[in-house]
């Protein structure tokens, strides 16, 4: 969890990732991004709903509309790759104890879903990734991204991760030449944390 705060935006109103995205296409080299960011903070009341003060809620819109920015512009090369990754943070499964049946694979490391809960975040992920030709990790850390990317190669990778994780892989990926597209957290923390599988299948 690489914020030094928690946020929550699962419960923010899908307009404003709708606007969000728009703001992100428009805004170009982001010259204007400080005076965006503080107006949708003040139109969507982010501070109310989520109880982040202005300056982290600044951070935070900012990484997002980096994330959309940086989508779009890698997004014509993704679709032109062939071997494709998707990673995703261990945290987000609905258990994280003994009730959980995903096995650890020590040689990768990453946890291989056993679908034991239908209304988990993760084997849902998992199973519309894997029908559609993707290779899936379940990652409990960032370090061994690198070893997973190189065997096989891959073309293609899709992250779900929060905005300053996605800021730390960006430049692995430009130096491996592998085209990323980011699905951003909704909810951070140590566990439970929330991403949106519609957003997920349309970027798969």
């Amino acid at each position: 969890m690489p914020y030094k705060f928690t946020f929550d935006l699962s419960k923010v109103p899908r307009f404003f990732f709708t606007e969000l995205a728009t703001v992100s296409y428009h805004t170009g080299m982001h010259t204007t991004v400080l005076k965006t960011s503080r107006d949708i903070i003040k139109k969507f009341k982010i501070e109310e709903v989520t109880g982040l003060n202005i300056n982290d809620a600044v951070v935070l819109l900012n990484d997002l509309m980096n994330m959309h920015a940086e989508n779009m512009i890698e997004r014509s090369k993704f679709l032109e790759s062939e071997k494709r990754a998707l990673l995703l943070p261990h945290c987000s499964r609905k258990y994280l104890d003994s009730r959980c049946r995903a096995i650890f694979d020590t040689s990768i490391p990453s946890y291989v879903c056993s679908h034991c809960s239908e209304d988990c975040l993760v084997s849902q992920a998992d199973k519309v990734a894997r029908e559609k030709g993707y290779d899936v990790f379940i990652l409990s850390g960032g370090s061994c991204i690198s070893k997973i990317l190189n065997s096989p190669k891959y073309g293609g990778v899709i992250g779900v991760a929060c905005g300053e994780e996605v800021k730390m892989l960006r430049p692995l990926l430009n130096n491996m030449n592998i085209a990323g597209q980011a699905i951003p957290l909704l909810k951070n923390g140590c566990t439970n944390t929330v991403f949106s599988i519609e957003t997920l299948e349309k970027t798969l």
